[in-house]
Parts: C-alpha cells; sequence; structure tokens
C-alpha cells in the first residue's frame, strides 16, 4: 500500500480507504487469489496474504481397491467442456449462484429450455450481483460448477444445446 503523502496528516487511512482494504480482503477469501493490486485516483493498494502449507507426515496406508479412472480425471473433464460449442464461459471471477437469493428457485435447471439473453446464473464480485446471460436458445444439458462456488475467468458454467 503506497501513498506518497506530503505531511504526516495526508499518511492517515481515511474510512473509504479502509473499506476498500477490507472489500478487498474478503474478494481475496472468496475468490483463493493470493493477492490483488489496485491503483485508484492516485492511491495504489496491494492486498496480500500468505498460504502456508504445513508439511505432514505420510499415513501409511492400507491395501485398498484402486479408483476408477472417471473419479481421477474430474480436471480434464472440466477442460474439455470449455471447448464445448454450447459452452457459457464466466466472464469474471466470483461466487457463481444459481437463485437469486438463498432459498429461491434457481434461475435454470438441467432440462430447462432457454432464450438468448436468459439470465442462466448470477456472479457476485466485489459484493455487485452481475446476471450472466445465455449466449445462445436451447436446453441446458449440464450445469458445470455448484451453487455458492467460486469460480474462474473463462471456466465453463453451463452447457446448451
Amino acid at each position: 500500500m503506497a501513498r506518497q503523502p506530503d505531511d504526516k496528516a495526508a499518511a492517515k487511512f481515511s474510512s473509504e480507504d479502509s473499506a476498500l482494504v477490507r472489500e478487498l480482503a474478503l474478494l481475496l477469501d472468496e475468490t483463493s487469489l493470493t493477492e490483488i493490486e489496485i491503483e485508484r485516483a492516485g492511491l495504489r493498494l496491494r492486498v496480500a496474504r500468505n498460504i502456508s502449507v504445513a508439511a505432514t507426515m505420510p499415513v501409511p496406508v492400507a491395501h485398498t481397491a484402486p479408483l476408477p479412472v472417471a473419479a481421477a480425471a474430474p480436471a480434464a473433464a472440466a477442460a474439455d467442456m470449455s471447448k464445448h460449442p454450447g459452452a457459457v464461459s464466466s466472464p469474471m471471477v466470483g461466487t457463481a449462484y444459481w437463485a437469486p437469493e438463498p432459498g429461491a428457485k434457481p434461475f435454470v435447471e438441467v432440462g430447462s429450455k432457454v432464450s438468448v439473453g436468459q439470465t442462466l446464473l448470477i456472479i457476485e464480485a466485489m459484493k455487485t450481483m452481475n446476471q450472466i446471460p445465455s449466449t445462445r436458445a436451447g436446453t441446458v444439458t449440464q450445469i458445470l460448477v455448484e451453487d455458492g462456488q467460486p469460480v474462474e475467468f473463462g471456466e465453463p458454467l453451463v452447457i446448451i444445446e
């Protein structure tokens, strides 16, 4: 956080600066990012967190049956879905929600017929709810993220065929 003040009185944070720091810290938690840096109106602000990984001792494992191949490759399946012609990808980093509020009916479900521009879900980013519209008309065949799940830019959310 580097503001270049002219005097000691200007070096103190305003309540707006403190609120911005808190908002960015919450965004770090919600998105699993480790660092955010912004510059606005002469104020340069960097919020970062250290993630420490504890060393663990290997635990002896009793002989078990091998995992099925399908369980070993969920990341590859998600990567393949992003190339699907009916994939609707996330335009931003945030948290995906399938309904306008907790307990409400979801915008869409598997099997729902959708039209171009119809809201599929919302993504919360920096306390702003952003509606994600359908880019094509068709039927929702797959929903690829859970309600309340953090999403990355470009991550496939829904498949419409």
